[in-house]
């Protein structure tokens, strides 16, 4: 029974980490309308940062990195995870979202291949096949939706490099599992992000005369209510939900969850913006469901035991 108990928490998290990410889409539209990505991405992580400062307040929550052996793989883990979005958020600027789409989906396959070089999780031929139906599914759905795909080599290039930088810190997440608690990681990536993105924009603010704007996106409540969004529930809260799968879970089966919140942000999409929604959304829909499901279930129950009380 503790095992099932276990078992449901695992796919619990999953879940609320797939819907997560399948409504940021809507959270990131509006503050881009208002502010410029880069603020955007500065206030999603102030707002991630000052409420996992909340737990810590309370004492409902602790950081602890003493006598660590491995503490440079954390910040490792949460470098990766924020060159993830800076990486992304260049790439479009060369590339469209149609191409950032497609890359993006092969990220399982790349934890699949890291995690087999660096944590020797190998998985088994049906695993395999499961992962590439999901993979095939999101690149077709993309490339059907496509009016017109204008490739920049440029683009693609660093979009894979975000992509990698993404798989790079799923896999060290699993990697240092057994000696930090998924808040200790989460609040690592969420202090990096806030660093990270304030110097930039700081530092761009200076550089182009613009620093007294730094507070002027807080005029619009809807820009502060998208952010916030962004930054608690779609980073704070599903970065947690990802480690803590990431601790259960072989990593490609953690990260297989991304491509279904691709799916969802489609639905989402149609039901919420009244964009539209065909046949082969269905479709591909249903089939990245079966991947989803496939690679879930497809090894043995005992490989997840063992990591039963990790975390």
């Amino acid at each position: 029974m503790n095992i099932t108990n276990k078992t449901i928490k695992v796919y619990g998290s999953a879940i609320l980490f797939t819907l997560m990410i399948g409504f940021s889409f809507l959270g990131v539209k509006t503050g881009v309308e208002i502010a410029s990505a880069l603020q955007t991405l500065t206030y999603r992580y102030n707002f991630a940062f000052l409420a996992s400062l909340i737990p810590i307040v309370l004492g409902l929550a602790k950081v602890d990195l003493s006598g660590k052996l491995r503490s440079k793989y954390l910040f490792i883990t949460a470098g990766f995870y924020v060159g993830f979005m800076i990486l992304q958020a260049i790439g479009l600027m060369f590339a469209t979202s149609i191409e950032s789409g497609i890359i993006f989906a092969l990220i399982p396959i790349l934890v699949k291949i890291i995690a087999w070089v660096v944590l020797g999780e190998k998985g088994n031929w049906k695993q395999n096949i499961f992962v590439a139906i999901c993979v095939a599914a999101v690149v077709i759905m993309f490339v059907l939706g496509a009016q017109d795909i204008s490739v920049s080599i440029v683009g693609l290039i660093i979009l894979f490099l975000s992509s990698l930088s993404m798989a790079l810190s799923n896999v060290f997440m699993r990697y240092v599992r057994n000696e930090y608690k998924p808040f200790t990681i989460t609040f690592a990536i969420c202090l990096g992000g806030f660093l990270l993105f304030n110097i930039a924009t700081l530092a761009y603010g200076i550089y182009t005369g613009t620093l007294n704007l730094y507070f002027s996106p807080l005029l619009h409540p809807e820009f502060i209510f998208s952010t916030a969004f962004l930054g608690i529930p779609c980073t704070l809260l599903s970065s947690l939900l990802l480690t803590y799968m990431l601790a259960h879970l072989q990593a490609v089966k953690a990260t297989i969850f991304g491509n279904l919140s691709t799916a969802i942000s489609i639905v989402v999409g149609a039901l919420i913006l009244k964009e539209p929604l065909y046949i082969y959304h269905i479709v591909c829909t249903a089939l990245i469901l079966i991947g989803v499901i496939g690679t879930s279930v497809s090894t043995k129950a005992e490989e997840e035991s063992a990591e039963a009380e990790s975390s």
